[in-house]
């Protein structure tokens, strides 16, 4: 299998008024393609900046992320942009959708932004829904989905787009752990299908049994865990 993402030597680090805080310094990581890995740790130790950075949502004060073999932040701000809507798929812990807007209309923004024509985003949009068992709430708003639901959306969302690489930060941690279990197993199962490389952010020990590969983020390195 070929690496499909490739960080070499990141650092990143943020000014203080009477210094800077170094989050990590030369830290390496690779992913296979077709892989499912978890990112363990503590909250506050830099899981969430490191996931950041392999989406290209932040920059890293030195060191390199190659995504298939490209060096990403060689790239300028538009490049970027358009490498995070073909290539990366993003799922948060908090939904983010737009409560102003349908199920269907929330999924179907990230074509829209890449100038696909409405009548076909949304027409894609709802394949998605179909796709996460939601297609029958295409015209609901958010305020009237559970929290699990909302998460369905969001996670047909980020994959609305086709992207190669999966990104989620915490994707269980507003829900209980009986809908999160349900959230983990339609995102495994969407892996699959679909030939994803994924990463799992996490700080439970469960989400990351779901990964076939998963290290701890401690004191700024990333150590390989044995299996769970």
């Amino acid at each position: 299998m070929n690496d499909i993402l490739v960080a070499e030597g990141l650092s990143k680090e943020y000014p203080l008024p009477d210094g800077s805080l170094s989050v990590f310094k030369d830290l390496n990581f690779s992913m296979a393609q077709g892989e499912l890995v978890a990112i363990m740790g503590v909250s506050g130790v830099g899981k969430t900046t490191l996931l950041n950075l392999f989406g290209a949502l932040d920059r890293p004060n030195n060191g390199k992320v190659f995504i298939e073999g490209e060096d990403i932040f060689s790239k300028s701000e538009q490049e970027l942009a358009e490498i995070r809507n073909h290539s990366i798929g993003f799922i948060f812990q908090f939904y983010h959708l737009l409560p102003e807007f349908t199920s269907v209309e929330n999924v179907s923004f990230p074509l829209l932004i890449r100038g696909v024509d409405k009548k076909e985003a949304l027409a894609k949009a709802l394949e998605k829904l179909e796709e996460v068992s939601l297609k029958d709430k295409a015209a609901l708003k958010p305020a009237q989905l559970s929290g699990g639901e909302q998460q369905r959306i969001a996670i047909a969302r980020a994959l609305v787009n086709e992207p190669r690489i999966l990104l989620a930060d915490e994707p269980t941690g507003n829900l209980d752990w009986k809908t999160g279990l349900k959230i983990l197993e339609l995102i495994q199962d969407l892996h699959r299908k679909k030939g994803l490389s994924s990463i799992f952010v996490t700080h439970n020990e469960k989400v990351a049994r779901f990964c076939q590969r998963a290290y701890l983020m401690e004191n700024g390195e990333l150590k390989l865990l044995p299996s769970l």
